[in-house]
């Protein structure tokens, strides 16, 4: 299915192109600092995180790597430096012998508390340092807004890729 391709305006254009530049600096950023103060990168920060806020601290990799928006062969890659550094370990999923589940190992869950506060005073200096309610407010609106959209256009392309597989597409 082809996209119609209108023109951004100027304003658009512009808004675009910081925010591409906003993505990138500030991950950035934040990849450094967080790893010179606990020596996790973002990425690794952002495994743990979805690891302990999951029921027994474990998810299956395909959902892991759903949540965290990777492709699974880039996870596996991370997965296996994150297991050398015994900060997750991999077990098989008995229930049904497919798939494998991404287990928080007691390292990972100490490395992840020592990371926490350092990744909040990042966010906080980087992100938060001089905005004011009303103008979060406005933030959590639009990305609510833009996140919904997302997740609508996910699942749209998740059907029409069902319907393909069923009619042989």
């Amino acid at each position: 299915m082809a996209l119609a391709a209108p023109a951004l305006t100027q304003e658009q254009q512009a808004f675009w192109r910081r925010w591409v530049g906003l993505n990138t600096g500030l991950s950035g950023a934040l990849n450094r600092r967080l790893q010179e103060h606990s020596g996790l990168s973002l990425q690794d920060f952002e495994v743990l995180r979805q690891l302990h806020d999951s029921p027994r601290r474990r998810v299956r990799i395909r959902d892991l790597a759903q949540a965290l928006g990777w492709e699974r062969s880039r996870l596996s890659h991370h997965l296996t430096r994150m297991v050398n550094r015994g900060l997750v370990e991999r077990t098989e999923c008995h229930d049904d012998g497919r798939g494998a589940f991404v287990v928080l190992t007691t390292a990972g869950a100490t490395a992840l508390e020592c990371a926490a506060p350092a990744h909040a005073a990042i966010v906080n200096d980087l992100l938060f340092e001089g905005l004011g309610p009303d103008e979060l407010d406005v933030l959590l609106g639009f990305t609510a807004r833009v996140l919904g959209r997302l997740a609508t256009a996910d699942q749209a392309t998740a059907d029409q890729a069902t319907g393909d597989q069923a009619t042989g597409d």
